[in-house]
């Protein structure tokens, strides 16, 4: 039988806009139809669906998804074949949408940290665009991750309760709009759950070369993929209501998502599947001046970066610009000569720490990894979620993985090189290939040069850059833009030589120990732990470093010690922080993250815990600790 869903599903959406429009009284009211004379500014209309990366759509060589709507979008317009997200997850990604900036360059990058920036320097994009005299609107998905101001505020119609989605009706006569329309949809928790019917077949599922072929895996992919076709059709239902209202030959849409996912081992990590993202712009033929190649139809290889994207609306809208703006204008009049590279970043995700840097350019990619002895897998309660997560690390805990599907639950090497190319999955590491060298090296110079001109605030952990920012009554942005405060080149230096894990850098380490900085002494006792049973002949600096003034370097000292065979003094630090009262400065994540990835050693401290009562539950289930309890039967 043939397949009707791509042939009705535009006239579907096309009756669901229509009833809405009949069943809503308020929208017999807004400003419905006002068509832009062929001199006003283009209105922009910004399509975003949540956590869909390109192998979910079609004209992207996706085979699980059909995604017609999409499609046709990209036949009337530009498709972009190297667009990057820079942080792999909604809230850290949003940030460096709202204010032009990479997260690690203020402060938000770590997962709904909520963290201070300074307001008077820092403009978000809808300000500037309602002083170029455009309506805005978002009565959607906001998520910004900065503290110190409310994310709807910079909005001027920000929806609510029975009001349409569509922002633009709200405008004023004649007023030129931007307006974003996000679709949930495809979002991660649409692959959550295991009932109900499915439309897609999970055995046409194609698979990533990581994920093992387990039942539930491929129904888990088949659930998603029908996600992500009820949102393709959410966005034909906008382009609908858009050429409804007349306003289809006046509008430049763009359609993107907000970062790649959702099957584990996407969303959160910088791999391909996480951050490849679809960029799809339409230009009306009026604005034909404004056109990234020939003709529509076309596609466009230069590299886009997310946080582009402000610095181009504000620039198509013919709006200020601030010098705090980090991208590179890609569309329009004053199109500015492509990035070489891209750059991502990983840090906290809800409750589990990592710390990951990514410079890429359209076919290689270059990962170094900040904390190489966490595993990439590690439980993640939402991402669990997901029947595919459990089903995964079933799998590997039975012994059925083999050196691709079980990497993803074990510690990491410090650098990862793979060619995109050849490897869209990113299962092959390259970096000690000898051909590849040249451009292993060109790929991490390009990363250093960047992290200083942005002055990456990542170089610390979490909390103590906290602590350090709040001590002197700074926002965390301010603080790393501070030499005094914040010497990144040194921290850059010591993070290096600690990742390389040569046990010639030992007398290094042991000098840094006693470093006034504890910055330094982190890295110090970072590159000791990595030296592994190497690093015997330190082991009574490695003793000092339980009675050091952080939480930071005390708990790294004990899982060191551990591995040295010393756990008895170890465990007793362990123990005291565990138990200790909490307080704003303890880093409590940390604490039970390396319980977490010690293992075996701190299983009677987890099991204590536990039986006094300690929490089991995390913001998104369970936590870390319940988890260790979880699964030892306690």
């Amino acid at each position: 039988m043939m397949n009707l869903r791509p042939i009705l599903a535009p006239v579907l959406a096309i009756q669901t806009c229509l009833i809405a429009a009949l069943c809503t009284p308020h929208l017999l009211h807004a400003q419905v139809a006002q068509p832009a004379t062929s001199n006003a500014k283009p209105n922009i209309l910004w399509i975003t669906s949540e956590d869909n990366g390109v192998s979910w759509v079609s004209c992207y060589g996706g085979t699980n998804a059909k995604t017609p709507a999409i499609d046709q979008l990209a036949k009337e317009g530009f498709r972009y074949l190297n667009c990057f997200d820079n942080a792999a997850v909604c809230a850290p990604t949003r940030s460096c949408w709202i204010t032009g900036m990479y997260g690690i360059s203020n402060g938000t990058q770590p997962m709904r940290s909520r963290n201070l920036i300074p307001h008077d320097k820092i403009s978000y994009y809808p300000d500037l665009l309602k002083k170029a005299g455009y309506h805005t609107s978002n009565p959607g998905k906001t998520d910004y991750n900065i503290g110190g101001r409310e994310d709807k505020q910079c909005w001027d119609y920000k929806g609510g309760k029975n009001k349409s989605q569509y922002g633009w009706r709200y405008r004023g006569e004649d007023q030129p709009f931007f307006a974003v329309v996000n679709i949930g949809d495809s979002h991660e928790s649409r692959a959550h759950g295991d009932g109900g019917k499915l439309r897609n077949d999970p055995a046409e599922m194609k698979l990533f070369a990581y994920h093992p072929d387990l039942p539930a895996i491929r129904r888990n992919y088949a659930k998603y993929a029908d996600a992500v076709e009820k949102m393709d059709t959410k966005v034909q239902a906008t382009i609908d209501a858009l050429k409804q209202d007349g306003l289809y030959d006046d509008t430049i849409i763009v359609y993107n998502s907000d970062h790649g996912g959702v099957m584990a081992r996407s969303k959160r990590f910088l791999y391909s599947s996480g951050v490849h993202c679809p960029l799809i712009v339409r230009i009306p033929e009026k604005y034909k001046h404004l056109y990234p190649a020939n003709r529509p139809g076309d596609s466009v290889s230069r590299i886009v970066s997310f946080v582009d994207m402000p610095k181009t609306w504000l620039s198509l809208a013919g709006a200020t610009i601030p010098d705090t703006y980090q991208g590179t204008i890609f569309l329009g009049s004053e199109t500015e000569t492509a990035p070489q590279y891209h750059l991502g970043f990983r840090e906290r995700a809800d409750e589990r720490l990592d710390h990951v840097r990514l410079m890429r350019d359209a076919r290689f990619a270059y990962h170094k990894n900040y904390m190489p002895y966490a595993p990439a897998g590690q439980h993640l309660a939402y991402l669990w979620k997901a029947p595919l997560t459990p089903a995964w690390e079933k799998h590997h805990r039975d012994g059925k993985t083999n050196a691709i599907t079980g990497r993803f639950f074990e510690p990491r090497v410090s650098e990862e090189f793979y060619d995109n190319a050849t490897d869209f999955d990113n299962v092959n590491n390259l970096i000690d290939d000898p051909k590849h060298q040249t451009k292993v090296e060109e790929l991490k110079a390009a990363l250093r040069t960047q992290q200083l001109q942005l002055r990456d605030s990542g170089l610390l952990p979490e909390k103590m850059r906290e602590r350090r920012a709040a001590a002197n009554d700074i926002t965390i942005y301010e603080m790393v833009r501070d030499d005094e405060l914040y010497p990144l080149e040194q921290y850059l230096d010591a993070a290096d030589m600690a990742l390389t894990r040569e046990p010639k850098n030992i007398n290094q380490f042991v000098k840094w120990m006693t470093n006034d900085d504890e910055g330094m002494r982190w890295w110090g006792i970072v590159g000791l732990h990595l030296l592994q049973n190497k690093a015997t002949k330190a082991i009574t600096v490695v003793q000092d470093a339980l009675n050091d003034d952080t939480d930071e370097v005390k708990i790294m000292a004990a899982w060191t010690l551990v591995n040295l065979g010393d756990s008895k003094p170890a465990l007793a630090t362990l123990e005291g922080m565990l138990f200790q009262p909490p307080t704003p400065s303890q880093n409590t994540t940390l604490l039970h993250n390396v319980m977490d990835w010690m293992g075996e050693p701190a299983l009677p401290l987890v099991k204590k815990y536990i039986e006094r009562g300690g929490n089991r539950q995390g913001k998104y289930g369970i936590g870390i600790l319940g988890r260790v309890a979880q699964l030892n039967g306690w």
